[in-house]
């Protein structure tokens, strides 16, 4: 059995919407990878009715693409 053991100071969380392993760095957010993804207030308010948790970036984007879809942007 193969483990790989990420040795962090943040924690380690899954992506409520994918369940990938991400680093969650909410006391650092510039630094997150989440804060990659660059989030209109209506793209925010919009993961937020769908999620409560943190998110990674890869879904952060697909929901954003999936928000400008919806509304013709």
């Amino acid at each position: 059995m193969n483990k790989t053991i990420i040795h962090s100071k943040h924690e380690i969380i899954p992506c409520e919407r994918c369940g990938a392993a991400i680093e969650c760095k909410a006391n650092a957010y510039t630094k997150c990878q989440c804060s990659a993804v660059q989030l209109t207030i209506n793209e925010v308010q919009y993961i937020a009715e769908l999620y409560d948790g943190c998110l990674c970036a890869k879904c952060l984007f697909e929901l954003q693409q999936e928000y400008r879809e919806e509304m013709g942007i």
